[in-house]
């Protein structure tokens, strides 16, 4: 079974080990055709607190860490130009 993994925007890294991630969907109405994007939030767990606001990153599906967190930091794809 293939892992899953994913690609989303650092939005929140207040909390030691952990950031939050906001992962877009595009996909077009079947109706309307108009392109809809939806949004959702990860928990991923950043061992060394190596990521910041606006950080492009993979994560990678993983065991469960903590209630809400079941994904882990593979890769970061671009840093944030914020600081």
């Amino acid at each position: 079974m293939p892992v899953k993994e994913k690609i989303g925007v650092v939005i929140s890294n207040n909390m030691k080990k952990t950031v939050v991630i906001k992962v877009e969907d595009r996909y077009s109405h079947p109706i309307y055709s108009k392109t809809v994007i939806k949004t959702k939030k990860y928990l991923v767990h950043d061992e060394i607190n190596e990521c910041n606001v606006g950080d492009q990153i993979l994560v990678q599906e993983s065991r469960p860490l903590s209630r809400r967190k079941r994904w882990i930091l593979k890769k970061i794809l671009s840093k944030s130009s914020l600081i």
